[in-house]
């Protein structure tokens, strides 16, 4: 398969504009796609929101640069860890890392000021990767389905669009995480409300 150099991506996304100048840069889905960041990545100097999503992309890099970045989205990639992004700390809000392949959420204490983290259909097995995001104090926003510790209680044949109402598993998947983050305010699509996920069967308590 050919690939092409987070470089030349850049170069062609460029078409003449200086790099220093961008708020935005989108190359998410590139043909070829983009395999390995490099150095290139710290001219985005007052980049604000950058889209590397739907390529090819193993391991996070060269991000030291980018000291305004505030929305990262990794999406779709090849990514097994999250080395590489503590140097965003100070300033990264969003991250969305969805369809990769990462087992442990190693170092995602130092983004403290994340306040959305979408993180779907990776490899999160142990609800110890989750305790860690409570650390986040920011943390507010989390899309996690189609992990393993969400299909060992759910299933795998599940919509991924918020459904009414609550079926007793996804009460259960939404009570592990809200006794883990307790600011966290909206799990897959769906906003925590006052005993939107108070047992069911406590009406058939009282009738037993």
């Amino acid at each position: 398969m050919t690939y092409q150099t987070f470089r030349e991506a850049l170069t062609k996304y460029l078409a003449g504009q200086k790099p220093e100048d961008l708020k935005e840069c989108y190359l998410y889905g590139r043909i070829p796609p983009i395999e390995k960041l490099d150095q290139s990545l710290s001219l985005l100097v007052n980049c604000e929101r950058l889209a590397l999503s739907s390529n090819t992309i193993e391991r996070i890099g060269y991000m030291n640069g980018l000291r305004n970045l505030k929305i990262l989205s990794l999406s779709r990639n090849n990514i097994k860890n999250l080395t590489g992004l503590e140097v965003l700390g100070d300033t990264l809000e969003q991250l969305w890392i969805s369809y990769n392949q990462i087992e442990k959420f190693k170092g995602i204490n130092t983004l403290k000021k994340l306040r959305i983290f979408y993180f779907a259909y990776n490899q999160i097995k142990d609800w110890m990767e989750i305790n860690k995001l409570n650390e986040l104090n920011f943390l507010e926003e989390i899309v996690a389905y189609g992990n393993p510790i969400h299909e060992r209680i759910v299933g795998e044949n599940f919509s991924p669009e918020p459904s009414q109402p609550i079926t007793l598993l996804e009460k259960q998947y939404r009570r592990e995480f809200s006794t883990r983050i307790v600011n966290l305010k909206k799990l897959d699509g769906r906003v925590f409300l006052d005993k939107d996920d108070d047992d069911d069967d406590d009406g058939n308590n009282n009738n037993s």
